[in-house]
């Protein structure tokens, strides 16, 4: 009886390694694919090679450095200089890693793809939905919720029930004990530093798209000069460079006016956020939700309590949250399964449709 074939995504760091031995473990012909998704990734797919010919696996590296550019590196840099605040590998999951993973299984005669993600897959009756890792403190689940069904459907997490002490623990057991003291990968695999000297770096005619402009408060009134509304996010208080008497921090941001709104921690304080390009698994829950709004932040209980023009959704947090951020993802879970996502959108005009919900 021939061996199920699986297509794994393989980075050459500790996760991808360590979900590649379980599935050898389980009698698996795993076949290893590494995206090179940008110069950055030459070293990893080197790495990955040399893994999988210790593994005597078959490998393969592709080479899909115009597509990410196009896909994921373009967007997040457009997504800063409109004054969102973007997380690049909720949409390079979907629209790049998966897609071309399952591309390439399909080549290959490989039934199932598999990466190194902390997360779980459940399927409940015709629909598949990503459950929370076991791991609280390394769970994925948050960067997945734009899968799609059919991806879902051939998806395989080998680490979704273990910690990142156990993958490690495993290697050392398999004799990869160098492998397994290896660090942490990288947040945000095409830049190394800080995103504003990326943008810097990758925006033609830098200085005339990102220039100074103006810090304000609630009320317009000018408290000095910033660096360029893309260098900051919602939320952020250090490096803002002003001093105004108490910690200050960016409550808003304006790209049409390049303005930076600062105040105090509690003026970042809100009960509603409206949120865009929402996707449900089985349509808008009705009670037991509870949403994130970063990948790091707790889940709070809340209500989707009305759609708004354009396609957009207001939602009621059950307590107030902190720095609700233009570009990052709402992921809403009941329990801890995924039960659909969105992008919070910006928030401009949110006053109007708060009162007209309170009204009711």
């Amino acid at each position: 009886m021939s061996k199920e074939r699986v297509l794994l995504g393989m980075s050459g760091g500790v996760d991808s390694t360590a979900a590649c031995k379980m599935l050898l473990s389980r009698g698996y012909d795993v076949v290893g694919a590494t995206l090179l998704t940008c110069d950055l990734s030459l070293a990893a797919a080197e790495e990955a090679a040399a893994l999988a010919a210790r593994f005597a696996i078959e490998h393969h590296v592709v080479d899909v450095r115009d597509r990410f550019k196009a896909a994921v590196i373009e967007p997040f840099i457009q997504s800063y200089l409109a004054g969102y605040t973007p997380n690049p590998c909720v949409d390079c999951n979907p629209t790049m890693k998966f897609k071309v993973l399952e591309e390439w299984a399909d080549r290959l005669g490989c039934v199932n793809i598999a990466t190194g993600h902390y997360a779980r897959i459940e399927r409940c009756g015709d629909n598949y939905f990503v459950r929370a890792g076991a791991d609280a403190k390394k769970d994925q689940s948050y960067f997945l919720w734009r899968l799609t069904q059919q991806q879902l459907a051939r998806t395989l997490f080998p680490l979704g029930e273990w910690t990142k002490e156990d993958a490690r623990r495993h290697l050392q057991e398999s004799g990869l004990v160098e492998k397994a003291n290896d660090g942490e990968s990288m947040e945000i695999c095409f830049f190394t530093g800080d995103y504003r000297d990326f943008l810097r770096r990758s925006v033609p005619d830098v200085y005339s798209v990102i220039k100074p402009g103006f810090f304000v408060d609630a009320e317009g009134r000018k408290l000095g000069e910033h660096k360029g509304f893309p260098l900051y996010t919602i939320g952020q208080r250090k490096g803002l460079n002003i001093a105004l008497g108490y910690p200050a921090y960016v409550l808003k941001i304006n790209p049409q006016k390049n303005t930076v709104m600062l105040g105090e921690a509690s003026q970042l304080l809100t009960r509603y956020m409206i949120i865009e390009a929402p996707e449900w698994v089985q349509g808008v829950p009705s009670d037991g939700l509870t949403v994130r709004i970063r990948y790091r932040s707790r889940p709070v209980a809340c209500s989707v309590v009305r759609e708004l023009p354009d396609g957009k959704w207001l939602v009621r947090f059950d307590e107030p949250v902190s720095a609700v951020t233009p570009g990052q993802s709402a992921v809403f879970y009941k329990d801890d399964i995924v039960v659909g996502g969105a992008y919070i959108s910006q928030q401009r005009g949110i006053n109007q449709w708060i009162s007209e919900y309170d009204e009711q």
